[in-house]
């Protein structure tokens, strides 16, 4: 261990992965530079950088909505000053793995909006397919521009007891998190300016302007300067500083459904000095609200008319409707075998091993050893709906067993990955807290970029295997080393 008195309280966990010491104590050479640094700082010196993060983040606003919670609207987004540092190889690799899955995840919209053929050949069993409330029939046969279907995903990463890499989960609908990502670095910058030249931190920056040139190239219309929009639920939403945000960076609209109009299969939107035609929208509503004409006629969020104006082709929409067929858990599982089909690959990042509930082989093994696994809902999002069999009451598992069985098709099981632990500032010293990892990968005409780093989620709870914000996880900067 190193000499300081910041570390004197941190407690390798056995049986993780520690992202800053390997197995024998010893720093690992990523963390090196770091770890020198922060060991001439007293704690004086890093209380004072904690409070300052804290204030940045309440006078720039950085918030989330936690809807379950009596404790008024929003919460500032809690967040650890000290980085968690990826190296170069190690972000090579995962950056391959994305491009990869992202790739067979496109075209297996593509086909089973289309031809089936990955139903046809018995590769996903079609009832997956049709049982899944996020698969839209009315994209059936619809071609969206380039075929790209997912342009933001959000791929949920974490790493097992030895190091190695696993997805738990693919974000392809309205994936949330990046303003974090960008709020976390600039505020980084502030704590420490010399630091992050001196590792030769890779930056992140670019994020909007990559986004905003791939929602350029979606225009339908071939103009010099089309209009682009960002269509938000509005101010309630949980994640409304981020779309405030996203369109500031990018210079664009931010509206919400009652500032767009649809006349003739044309989308407008409404401005002081009449109707602007709108090219491309980027959504942050869910599917289900997005047109009270074809999907829920109780959506006040969406717009009348805006199914018939895609489908013409008069307005491109990102991220490409029904997308959530490919990112429920129970067709998650089916991932490694479409990367084989379709790229005739094996795949580079494995999925967690899961368990479909409504096999009742499969669901007998999870009842009978439920103490060790994790089990979800297939299309809850947030960490909510979740049980983590090793920290529930007998009570609360038999009552979850109820559910299951009334509809053994929304859930999956998961062995406990126990998630490595990178260090956290918490009371005045460094302790390791578990933490996962969601890089942004921006897919456009011209191929899949991904801005090295992403949202490095923390639980920040002693113990806790949960890091999802809205369960009281919080987020550190993520530093991805160059070459």
């Amino acid at each position: 261990m190193y000499k300081s008195q910041h570390f004197e309280k941190y407690n390798l966990i056995n049986g993780v992965w520690d992202e800053m010491y390997n197995e024998n104590s010893v720093v690992r050479g990523h963390y090196q530079k770091v770890i020198e640094y922060l060991a001439k700082e007293s704690p004086d010196d890093l209380n004072k950088k904690e409070e300052l993060a804290k204030r940045l983040f309440m006078t720039q606003g950085i918030t989330f909505t936690v809807y379950n919670s009596g404790e008024g609207i929003e919460k500032i987004f809690p967040f650890d000053i000290i980085p968690r540092v990826i190296t170069a190889a190690e972000w090579e690799f995962v950056e391959k793995g994305i491009k990869q899955r992202l790739t067979a995840l496109n075209l297996f919209l593509k086909d089973i909006y289309h031809n089936q053929f990955i139903v046809k050949d018995g590769i996903v069993p079609i009832d997956i397919i049709y049982s899944c409330p996020h698969f839209l029939r009315e994209m059936y046969q619809l071609n969206v521009p380039y075929d790209v279907y997912v342009h933001i995903a959000g791929i949920d990463l974490i790493r097992d007891h030895d190091g190695t890499f696993y997805v738990l989960e693919d974000n392809l609908r309205t994936p949330s998190g990046v303003s974090y990502m960008l709020e976390n670095r600039e505020i980084t910058k502030r704590l420490f300016p010399d630091l992050l030249p001196n590792c030769g931190v890779r930056s992140v920056t670019e994020y909007p302007s990559i986004l905003y040139k791939n929602l350029l190239s979606l225009s339908p219309r071939q103009i010099s300067n089309p209009t682009i929009v960002l269509l938000s639920p509005g101010i309630y939403n949980s994640a409304y500083f981020e779309h405030t945000t996203l369109a500031r960076l990018m210079g664009v609209e931010l509206v919400e459904g009652r500032d767009l109009v649809v006349n003739n299969h044309k989308v407008y939107m409404k401005t002081t000095t009449g109707l602007q035609q709108v090219d491309v929208i980027y959504r942050r509503v869910d599917d289900d609200f997005l047109d009270p004409l074809v999907f829920n006629p109780n959506s006040v969020l969406g717009v009348a008319g805006l199914m018939g104006a895609y489908r013409k082709g008069n307005v491109a929409i990102v991220n490409a409707i029904g997308n959530g067929v490919a990112d429920d858990k129970a067709t998650y599982i089916y991932v490694p075998d479409m990367i084989r089909y379709y790229l005739n690959e094996e795949p580079l990042l494995k999925n967690v091993p899961t368990h479909r509930l409504s096999n009742d082989d499969e669901r007998e093994h999870v009842f009978k050893n439920i103490n060790t696994m994790v089990v979800k809902k297939t299309n809850e999002s947030g960490g909510y709906g979740m049980l983590m069999g090793h920290a529930a009451s007998e009570e609360e598992i038999e009552k979850y067993k109820l559910e299951i069985l009334k509809d053994p098709r929304n859930f999956i099981a998961q062995p406990t990955i126990s998630l490595s632990a990178a260090p956290c500032y918490i009371g005045g010293v460094l302790q390791p807290r578990r933490i996962d990892l969601r890089p942004y990968a921006l897919c456009g005409p011209d191929g899949i970029e991904i801005v090295p780093g992403g949202l490095t989620r923390v639980a920040l709870t002693e113990g806790s295997l949960v890091v999802n914000s809205s369960q009281g996880g919080g987020s550190k900067d993520t530093w991805v080393l160059a070459p």
